[in-house]
C-alpha cells in the first residue's frame, strides 16, 4: 500500500501575515490549542523569570569576581538552563542593525517574500509550520529558516537578496557567535571544574556542525489566550542564541511546573543550553522546555542561532560526571537531530528517549 507524505492543505498554505491582513477576528481551529480557551493556560501575564545575567568578560579572568561569575553560570544553567550575556564584543549599532534587518524583510510585499518560501518537505526558507499530520497544532508564526553551517549545506538561494545588506550582516554576526559559542562551551566546562575542552570535543569541528538561523515573525492574533506563537519544546543544539524584540516580550520558560516570562534586556543576547549539552552534563544543566506567546497589540521579531554537533558525533554524558550519587542518566546518542524530530512532532519530549 502507497504510502503518501502530508502535504500543506490549500487552507495552511497562506502564512500567518497573509491571515492577519485578510482581517481574521477569530483564530483558524488549526492554530488553537486545546484548553486554552477555558483552562487559562496560555498567559501574558505569568510570572517575571530572574534570569542571571552573565559578564561574559570576566570569565576568563582568575580573580575572585571571575570564579563568581563562573559559579553564577554554573547556577544559571542548573536551574532556569539560560542566561543574559553582556560584554558579548557586540555593539548596540550592530544589533540593532540586525534587528532592523529582520524587520524590514518580513515587511516586503509577500510575493517578494515568497521567492525565499519553503516547502511542505522542506523547512528551509520563508513560511511557516510544515504540517506533517492532519492533528497537529500549527504555531502563530513566520520564519525564515537558513542553514549556516555546513558550508555544503548552505542554499544561497533562500538568502534574501533584500535588504541588500542582509547576507553580510548576517555571516559577521554567525562569525562572532562562533567565536561566542566556543568561548562559552569552554566555560561551562570550566564551571563543572572539567577540562575546558571536552564539551568541544564532542560538538566536533566547525566545519561539521551545523548552525542555523531563524528570523521569527509574530504577527499580531486576535485571540492570545487561544493561540501560541511557539508550542512548548526544548531545543535539540547544543548552544542557542535568541536575538530578543527590544521592546516587546513573548517568551516563557517551565520552571518547577510554572511557566514565567522571560524579561527582554535589549542590549543582551539571551543564551541558553539545548538538549545536547543536558545529555554531556549528565543531567546537571538543564535545556529549558520554553513557549512564546501571542500579542494582541503588538508584533514581535526575534532571531535564533543553533549550534549543533555534527550528525555522525557520538553525544554522551562526559565520565567525571558519572558516579554513584549521579549514575549515568543518558544513553550515547548520534544525530540527535533525527531523534529530536521523530518525537517532536509527536507531542513528545525528544531527550525523553536518550534517557536510560
Amino acid at each position: 500500500m502507497a504510502v503518501t507524505l502530508p502535504t500543506k492543505m490549500e487552507s495552511l498554505s497562506k502564512t500567518v501575515q497573509e491571515l492577519v491582513m485578510k482581517g481574521y477576528n477569530e483564530v483558524p481551529e488549526r492554530y488553537v490549542h486545546k484548553g486554552g480557551s477555558s483552562g487559562g493556560i496560555i498567559s501574558a501575564s505569568a510570572p517575571l523569570l530572574d534570569v542571571p545575567s552573565i559578564d561574559l568578560s570576566l570569565l576568563i579572568s582568575p580573580s575572585p569576581a571571575g570564579v563568581e561569575e563562573l559559579k553564577k553560570l554554573q547556577s544559571a544553567l542548573s536551574s532556569c538552563g539560560c542566561f543574559q550575556a553582556t560584554n558579548h564584543g557586540m555593539s548596540n549599532m550592530f544589533l540593532d542593525k540586525l534587528r532592523e534587518m529582520s524587520k524590514e524583510f518580513f515587511a516586503l510585499p509577500m510575493e517578494e517574500k515568497k521567492k525565499y518560501g519553503n516547502t511542505a518537505d522542506d523547512i528551509e526558507g520563508y513560511g511557516n509550520d510544515s504540517v506533517l499530520s492532519e492533528h497537529q497544532i500549527l504555531d502563530w508564526t513566520d520564519r525564515l529558516y537558513l542553514t549556516i553551517s555546513p558550508e555544503d549545506k548552505k542554499r544561497l538561494k533562500f538568502w534574501p537578496e533584500n535588504p541588500p545588506s542582509f547576507r553580510e550582516v548576517l555571516e559577521e554576526y554567525i562569525m562572532k557567535l562562533k567565536t561566542l559559542n566556543e568561548f562559552i562551551l569552554k566555560a561551562v566546562a570550566r564551571s563543572l571544574n572539567l577540562t575546558e575542552n571536552c564539551f568541544l570535543q564532542q560538538y566536533g569541528e566547525n566545519e561539521s556542525a551545523s548552525v542555523i538561523a531563524r528570523f521569527n515573525f509574530y504577527p499580531t492574533c486576535p485571540r492570545p489566550d487561544l493561540a501560541l506563537g511557539v508550542k512548548p519544546h526544548a531545543d535539540a543544539s547544543a548552544i542557542t542564541f535568541l536575538l530578543q524584540d527590544k521592546e516587546v516580550e513573548g517568551l516563557q520558560v517551565l520552571k518547577d511546573d510554572l511557566w514565567f516570562r522571560v524579561p527582554v534586556v535589549p542590549y543582551s543576547i539571551l543564551v541558553n543550553v539545548g538538549d545536547q549539552v543536558e545529555i554531556m552534563s549528565n543531567g546537571i544543566l538543564k535545556s529549558p522546555v520554553h513557549r512564546v506567546v501571542t500579542n494582541s497589540n503588538r508584533e514581535r521579531n526575534t532571531l535564533a542561532v543553533f549550534f549543533i554537533p555534527g550528525s555522525e558525533m557520538e553525544i554522551g554524558p562526559v565520565e567525571k560526571l558519572i558516579n554513584q550519587e549521579r549514575p549515568r542518566m543518558y544513553k550515547t546518542v548520534k544525530d540527535y537531530v533525527s531523534i529530536y524530530f521523530q518525537n517532536y512532532q509527536l507531542g513528545k519530549r525528544p531527550i525523553d528517549a536518550a534517557k536510560i
